[in-house]
């Protein structure tokens, strides 16, 4: 379960870094940079307690 939210926050993230310089989307690219880093940290701090 934790490679899945690490591959989509790796997917959220790129999509982020290519939606900000290609597109002008406003506040969804944002969206999704704030769901990747909150995917990011369930991840590591689920992966410390193990």
């Amino acid at each position: 379960m934790s490679n899945i939210l690490y591959l989509i926050a790796v997917i959220l993230i790129i999509g982020w870094a290519v939606g900000f310089f290609a597109y002008s989307a406003g506040g969804i690219i944002h969206v999704l940079l704030v769901i990747a880093i909150i995917a990011v940290l369930l991840n590591v701090i689920r992966g410390s307690r193990v």
